[in-house]
């Protein structure tokens, strides 16, 4: 999965207790902006450049694969400890450490002489990440109150979009102007100046002392190491096949992440994740929306420029260009379908069309021609309609998640959404090696067959938001 995709869930429903009075609001918007448009950069970068990356280190489909995963298994895995310590130890202080890990990894990367060097880089941009993305928000809402609040989040919402629509294009002309490398040099002095701005203008804040939990270390690290098994034995096993090695990485995944769960179960309120939360039919169908579409989509943004590099002869520039159109669309559009849509239609309308409009967007590609693949004719319309689909989800997704959560649980129930849209696309992503290493020799037809199972999974959005969500 590309972190170019739209975050599902950016609730600010936190509490806190300001260490500073020291602020500039239009330097903590500028940092914050800069800081969480990073990951949708590098993502949108990654997509261009994955194949000239392949290339140059010599591995196959399985290297590819960890070039993504080795990003987005330690966000996915951290995301909710990252905005923990930033309630513990203050927001200001994690986001400018993990500004300066992002940083670092992006010049590792840069220089990375060796592929297990640039997958450790990757790593680290995932740890960075994860401290960026929830304390940016959280210093969002200690900085701005009422209407000034919600105009910043719309100014940050629109400069993440806006982020996501520029950088393929502009990953794609410096990847073939300059090579892959200059890609993360480009990422360095952003991440330095976001640290910089912070430094000058955000105020510190804390937590609440009366909602903050004791750090869930062990939740973490159950996550965390049963998430690294089962994506390294999802990866390895259509290259493998089914070895002991690869059964054993896949029984050691699912038997972490479940003791994972009952760990969460033992901590009830105090857990990083609360599993009461899914007591909620309207929460549990939301979460599964979250999982099936951004599964669905992660597995595209990987997937189809990989096809248009490889298969069709794009250059990375050109390949960045033909998928302007989906953040474009998606940017422009996501505002006004949050706010007048929503009000005139309601929010599980306008989710149940949004899953039905990916889902037809994915049915056009599954209609893919194994050879003569015209980009006007079969792959635009498509992402058109998946755009539309996408911008009629994302913003009334954050709504009803935090309205099925309650006061009490809106901010751990945005995190909770944001990590499972993470960890939908590690998934797609480690599958896609089924059709990598299956249609090597014709991407276009693995391709087409693989659009089928988005359908499948935006139908099954449509149909569990139906069935568990009262209407509004």
């Amino acid at each position: 999965m590309s972190s170019s995709l739209p975050l599902p869930c950016t609730g600010l429903g936190i509490a806190t207790e300001n260490v500073s009075d020291n602020i500039d609001k239009r330097g903590t918007l500028v940092a914050t902006i800069l800081g969480s448009s990073l990951a949708f950069i590098v993502g949108s970068i990654i997509n261009v450049a994955l194949p000239q990356m392949q290339a140059d280190f010599e591995v196959g489909p399985t290297g590819a694969q960890w070039i993504v995963n080795a990003y987005l298994l330690p966000l996915g895995a951290f995301v909710l400890i990252g905005g923990a310590l930033g309630d513990h130890y203050g927001r200001k202080r994690v986001f400018q450490l993990g500004l300066g890990v992002f940083a670092i990894a992006c010049m590792l990367c840069a220089v990375a002489w060796s592929f297990p060097v640039l997958l450790a880089g990757r790593v680290l941009e995932g740890i960075g990440a994860a401290m960026i993305a929830p304390t940016s928000l959280a210093i969002i809402a200690d900085g701005f109150s009422g209407k000034e609040r919600g105009q910043a989040v719309g100014t940050w919402a629109a400069a993440g979009a806006a982020a996501g629509a520029v950088a393929p294009l502009a990953g794609g002309v410096i990847v073939d102007l300059a090579g892959w490398r200059w890609a993360f040099v480009a990422v360095f002095p952003i991440s330095l100046y976001a640290m910089l701005v912070a430094h000058r203008s955000v105020r510190e804040s804390l937590a609440s002392k009366n909602q903050t939990a004791p750090l869930d270390w062990l939740g973490a690290a159950l996550s965390c190491a049963g998430l690294f098994a089962l994506i390294w034995g999802l990866i390895a096993a259509p290259e493998r096949g089914m070895t002991t090695g690869v059964i054993a990485a896949l029984g050691f995944g699912i038997t972490a992440l479940l003791t994972f769960l009952k760990v969460e179960a033992d901590k009830g309120d105090r857990a990083m994740t609360p599993l009461a939360l899914f007591a909620n039919a309207t929460f549990s169908g939301l979460s599964v929306l979250t999982f099936c579409l951004y599964a669905a989509l992660g597995g595209l943004m990987v997937l189809l420029p990989y096809v248009l590099i490889e298969d069709l002869g794009y250059s990375a520039t050109a390949a960045g260009a033909a998928i302007l159109p989906f953040p474009l669309i998606l940017g422009l559009l996501s505002r006004s379908v949050g706010g007048v849509m929503t009000e005139r239609f309601g929010t599980k309308a306008l989710l149940v069309l949004g899953s039905l409009l990916v889902g037809a967007g994915f049915l056009l590609f599954a209609q893919v021609p194994a050879d003569t693949v015209s980009y006007w004719r079969d792959i635009l319309p498509a992402l058109v309609i998946l755009a539309l689909g996408m911008a009629a989800s994302v913003a009334p997704l954050t709504t009803a998640v935090l309205e099925s959560a309650g006061d009490r649980y809106s901010g751990v129930a945005s995190g909770i959404n944001n990590a499972i849209s993470r960890i939908a696309g590690l998934i797609a992503t480690a599958l896609l090696g089924l059709v990598l290493i299956a249609y090597a020799d014709n991407l276009a037809v693995g391709f087409a067959l693989s659009a089928w199972v988005g359908v499948a999974l935006a139908c099954l959005s449509a149909v569990t938001i139906f069935f568990s969500m009262d209407r509004g």
